[in-house]
């Protein structure tokens, strides 16, 4: 089974859920412009109050600092914002002076931070732009430059050196980093958290830190969060009052465990789900809420698994501060709040609610377009969000003792729809990001008139673990379409700052955004793009491994081309389990094949390009409409993990349309050339004749379709020779090209041995041209051979083996570096040419980096390919294994 057990069964509500992850945009924002429309009298008190908060900040920040008046100044578009995000991310994580130096020389150099200076009222913007000023001056020097004040102050920091540029910009970064960080200590925070309590904010703490790659991280983080909540439960802000006016702490779950994802099943809703209750109470014990914060849209699945078992747990009755984060840019967050409600009062006790906008939008539209996904679980465009937003608001407050609702938000029109639907009730908060939204609450926190309490999102940690949670910030909400940005931008109307988002949606009539296509569009009219499956996604897995199973109900075969005995090709996972049999041809075969491919060549090169295209479009939608058997293949014969396979299978999908593509263009007719003395030059592009494809077992089908595919658009005949260890996947793709009207004499599968098979066929005076992929030994063998052959130079398209290598600095982000190292160098259990054999790591950086790699390696599983939750398959054979483990004792042996 893909599954290590079943998965528990769902119910209705979470069925819903599942359905909406990636529903159809246009019907998910139609239903909500229902659900979130107001009557006319309610919408013109909405935007009265929102136009009256627009210009009381807009007044309110002539010369104000803070880091909104920031990010008005320095838009992250700007060549100025990427350097700032650039030092930012990278200048405090590295140890060297020299690195450091560097990093300043090439990021400050071409800069133009003058023309940024006296551009705004805040103190805060224009001492931070003279610095970066003075800065990016020492850095680009010129040494001829005489006379003028900036020469002067060039020279004086040109004699003080760069060491104390390095400081200072240092220093700076510090002190922006201070402005969305509450403290490095819980103990600092919560000593400066005092000030805004005196005025009525609350605080919700969470400390910082990217999601745990080991387990020594994860332990470390989980002892982080108790000795915070030890902290708070300490502090005199907690010890009176009602529970929801107490400050409160935030977890993340990928902070907890080093393998936060929905492929680790029942194991991982377990482990996480026990570290929970611990910390839940705790926070109980202590009288003070705790909420789990919202990640990546395809761990909702099991954050609500989780989610539930703590809630449940009879240890947590009568206490209603446990609580969840919703974010409303995700078409299911309707549901995951009906789905809540239901808990709630099965529970009998409140569950606090913090519904925001979202932090991961543009990794969500990314990684939708990079797998090839149906569609998008966010909305693409920000009224979409806004809207979802107030439909979202509207059930937190209809779900009567099920909810207290928490509205973070920083959009003066969000603020005062919530403030509309709220009415005369005050059971419920606001809360916005330390640093972020001062001057909007402002005007809501302690005035009279409205009331509400506001709650300061304050993340804690030191220099060195804000920079990842710092760059998030600056783009989220320094981008242009954001509001932080825009209610203090002057040249926008109040009007239009103020404007209600289900009006504006309503009058577009294409409701998805136009400009960002659904994933199967991403290259417009040149091709399709290769159709993905969401593996977390539990509604497409479930029927996924039903399909997988049946492909495999019977015995594979592969080769009707020799006479000889029927080999058997076993699972590389348990060589017991047999999974077909191929017949490897012999001399006379060849020889057949020869003949056979040499008399279809000439009718396939003089039919029209396109409709050999046709044949290569017609073989991608099949592959995509039989993907469970060409995954089950992938797996049991080459050894492949799901994700691998699927990989493999999308890539040979995206050769085939792309093949298409080209030959339409490039084999169309003939190109007219100019002819400079009235002579007619005409260029034209014909298949040569019969090709070889000799392909790998590393990827059987992906570059065994990419050779073939080519070489058969162009108008090749070909004979196809697949690895000794995978011709069932061979097997597989020919008949796919057979039944997509390729002639079977024009594609000719041989299956065999290298030394008989590919070596009689390349030496064949018949044979037009080889593609091969391999080794380099092979390849020299190849080219010698048809060098030797008399006649026209013969084709040789090769591609090799080589030594792939990673250069880190400690600019890097450890994080980042171990994931991408270890999805390079194991998987495919190493074996593809394309792994990662040498990792070299600055000195500085080195012993971090390799604790965390290590504890990231040791938490891989090891096992079954057929299991979702399996990393790392087994090599593909006996003589691959035996290489593997030769290498390693003689490097033993080598001390």
């Amino acid at each position: 089974m893909i599954f290590e057990q079943p998965p528990p069964p769902w119910d209705s509500l979470r069925r819903a859920i599942a359905q909406a992850y990636r529903a159809d945009e246009g019907d998910c924002v139609e239903a909500l412009l229902s659900q979130a429309a107001l009557d006319p009298e309610a919408d013109k008190r909405i935007a009265a109050r929102a136009r009256k908060l627009v210009v009381a900040v807009r007044q309110g920040r002539q010369g104000a600092g803070g880091i909104d008046a920031f990010l008005q100044e320095y838009e992250l578009s700007s060549q100025e914002g990427v350097v700032l995000m650039c030092l930012a991310e990278a200048l405090l994580r590295i140890p060297d002076s020299e690195t450091a130096d560097r990093l300043i020389r090439d990021k400050l150099g071409d800069a133009d931070w003058e023309k940024h200076l006296g551009h705004s009222d805040s103190l805060f913007v224009n001492a931070s732009t003279w610095g970066l000023m003075l800065t990016g001056r020492v850095v680009r020097l010129d040494p001829g430059l005489k006379g003028g004040a900036a020469s002067v102050v060039g020279k004086l920091f040109a004699q003080s050196g760069e060491p104390v540029i390095r400081r200072a910009m240092i220093q700076a970064m510090r002190i922006l980093g201070r402005q969305f960080v509450m403290g490095r200590t819980i103990k600092e925070a919560l000593a400066r958290a005092r000030p805004a309590e005196a005025k009525g904010y609350r605080h919700s703490f969470d400390m910082l830190g990217e999601a745990a790659r080991c387990a020594a991280d994860a332990d470390a983080y989980f002892e982080a969060y108790r000795a915070a909540i030890e902290a708070i439960g300490g502090h005199a802000g907690a010890k009176d009052g009602d529970l929801m006016t107490k400050p409160s702490i935030s977890v993340k779950l990928s902070a907890l465990h080093p393998r936060y994802e929905y492929g680790q099943g029942r194991p991982l809703v377990d482990a996480l789900a026990g570290r929970l209750l611990d910390l839940a109470r705790r926070a109980k014990a202590h009288g003070i809420g705790l909420s789990v914060d919202a990640e990546e849209a395809d761990r909702l699945d099991p954050s609500l698994d989780i989610f539930e078992a703590v809630y449940r747990d009879p240890a947590l009755d009568g206490w209603d501060g446990f609580g969840m984060v919703v974010q409303a840019y995700l078409k299911r967050a309707p549901m995951v709040i009906d789905w809540l409600a239901v808990l709630a009062k099965q529970g009998g006790r409140r569950v606090p609610v913090r519904l925001v906008k979202g932090a991961y939008w543009d990794s969500e539209i990314k990684r939708a377009q990079e797998q090839g996904l149906d569609g998008y679980p966010v909305f693409t465009r920000k009224l979409a969000s806004d809207v979802s937003y107030i439909a979202c608001a509207r059930r937190l407050f209809d779900g009567a003792g099920a909810f207290y609702p928490q509205f973070a938000t920083h959009n003066a029109q969000t603020l005062a729809v919530v403030l509309e639907l709220a009415g005369e009730r005050r059971d419920f908060e606001f809360q916005r990001l330390h640093g972020m939204g001062e001057a909007l609450y402002g005007e809501v926190v302690g005035q009279e008139a409205l009331g509400p309490a506001c709650r300061i999102y304050a993340p804690v940690g030191s220099h060195e673990s804000l920079l990842p949670y710092l760059v998030r910030r600056l783009l989220e909400n320094g981008a242009n379409s954001s509001f932080v940005n825009r209610i203090t931008d002057e040249a926008l109307p109040v009007e239009e700052i103020a404007a209600d988002p289900v009006a504006r949606l309503g009058d577009i009539d294409h409701k998805p955004h136009p400009r960002i296509l659904l994933p199967a569009s991403l290259y417009g009219a040149a091709r399709v793009n290769s159709r993905g499956i969401d593996l977390s996604d539990r509604s497409r897995l479930e029927p996924l491994a039903q399909a997988m199973s049946e492909a495999l109900d019977k015995p594979l075969a592969a080769g009707d081309g020799g006479a000889g005995v029927p080999r058997p090709i076993h699972d590389p996972a348990d060589r017991r389990r047999l999974i077909g049999h191929v017949v490897e041809a012999d001399t006379e075969a060849v020889d057949a094949a020869l003949d056979r491919a040499c008399n279809a060549a000439p009718g396939w090169a003089a039919m029209a390009a396109g409709e050999r295209a046709d044949c290569l479009d017609r073989a991608a939608d099949l592959i995509e409409e039989t993907v469970a058997e060409a995954l089950a293949i992938a797996v049991r014969e080459a050894g492949k993990t799901i994700p691998d396979a699927l990989a493999e299978v999308r890539e040979a999908v995206d050769f085939c349309r792309y093949y298409a593509s080209r030959a339409r263009a490039d084999f169309a007719g003939a190109a007219t050339l100019t002819g400079p003395t009235g002579e007619s030059n005409r260029l034209s592009l014909h298949g040569r004749g019969v090709f070889v494809c000799i392909s790998p077992w590393n990827f059987p089908l992906a570059i065994f379709m990419g050779q073939v595919t080519a070489a058969l658009v162009a108008g090749n005949a070909v004979i196809a020779k697949p690895a000794e260890q995978t011709p069932l996947m061979a097997a597989y793709a020919v008949r796919l090209l057979h039944r997509a009207r390729v002639p079977q004499d024009v594609l000719v599968l041989l299956p065999g041995d290298g030394a008989l098979v590919g070596a009689r066929l390349v030496s064949d005076p018949r044979i037009a041209g080889v593609a091969f992929t391999g080794s380099t030994e092979t390849a020299w063998a190849i080219n010698r051979a048809l060098a030797a052959r008399e006649g026209p130079i013969i084709p040789l398209i090769a591609e090799t083996g080589g030594q792939n290598a990673m250069i880190v600095d400690s600019s890097a982000l450890p994080e980042q570096v171990v994931g991408d190292v270890l999805a390079s160098a194991f998987g495919s259990a190493g074996q593809r040419c394309s792994a990662l054999r040498m990792l070299y790591v600055q000195e500085g950086a080195r012993d971090r980096l390799l604790h965390m790699l290590e504890g990231a390696m040791d938490a891989l599983v090891v096992g079954d390919p057929w299991r979702i939750d399996t990393d790392v398959s087994p090599v593909i054979d006996a003589d691959a294994r035996d290489d593997i483990t030769g290498y390693v004792a003689s490097r033993k042996a080598a001390g």
